[in-house]
C-alpha cells in the first residue's frame, strides 16, 4: 500500500516492537545513509552450524536491559560522525512511526556519547518522509499503541510499509 509522504521533524519517537523496545527518542539525519542503533557487545557467536549475531541494549539510555540474539545479520563499513570508516553489523527490525510499520535495516554502533539512541537514516527516511527541521516528535501528538508483536504474532512481510532498501 502507498502512503503518503509525512513531515517529521528533526527529532521524534519510534517503537521497535520485535525488540521490546518502545516510546524512542530518535534524530532524525538526512545526511546519515542508514540508520543506527545503540547497543553494546555486540559479537558474532556458533551455535552448532549457525552464526548468530548477540547484542545487548542499553538501559542508561531506555532501554529494556536485556541481550538480543538474531540469525539475520550483515557486514557492512560505515563512515562514522568523526569521518572514520568502521566495519558494523546491520540487522533488520521493524519500527513503528505515524502509525506505520517499517521494517527497515539498522546498524549496530555504540552511540553511548550521542544525546539520541537511535538515529534514522536516508535509506529509511527517503520515500517515506519530507523533513521540517523546524519541528520536534510529530508523531508524539498521535495515540500511542505499545502492543507487543512475538514471532508467533508478527505480520507477515507484504504488511509492512517496505520500499526497496537499496
Amino acid at each position: 500500500m502507498k502512503h503518503p509522504l509525512e513531515v517529521i521533524g528533526a527529532t521524534d519517537y519510534i517503537d521497535l516492537p520485535e525488540l521490546d523496545w518502545y516510546h524512542i527518542p530518535v534524530r532524525v539525519d538526512s545526511g546519515a545513509t542508514t540508520s543506527s542503533i545503540h547497543c553494546s557487545k555486540v559479537r558474532v557467536v556458533t551455535e552448532g552450524e549457525n552464526q548468530l549475531l548477540r547484542f545487548e541494549l542499553d538501559a542508561q539510555k531506555g532501554a529494556p536491559h536485556r541481550t538480543i540474539t538474531v540469525n539475520h545479520f550483515k557486514e557492512t563499513v560505515v563512515r562514522n560522525s568523526s569521518g572514520k570508516e568502521e566495519k558494523r553489523y546491520v540487522i533488520k527490525t521493524m519500527i513503528r512511526i505515524f502509525g506505520r510499520k517499517i521494517r527497515t535495516e539498522f546498524t549496530l554502533a555504540n552511540r553511548r556519547k550521542m544525546s539520541y539512541p537511535i538515529l534514522l537514516g536516508r535509506k529509511l527516511l527517503r520515500g517515506r518522509f519530507i523533513i521540517d527541521v523546524s519541528q520536534k516528535d510529530l508523531s508524539a501528538k498521535q495515540p500511542i499503541n505499545h502492543t507487543k508483536v512475538s514471532s508467533a504474532t508478527r505480520p507477515a512481510q507484504q504488511d509492512f510499509d517496505s520500499p526497496p532498501l537499496s
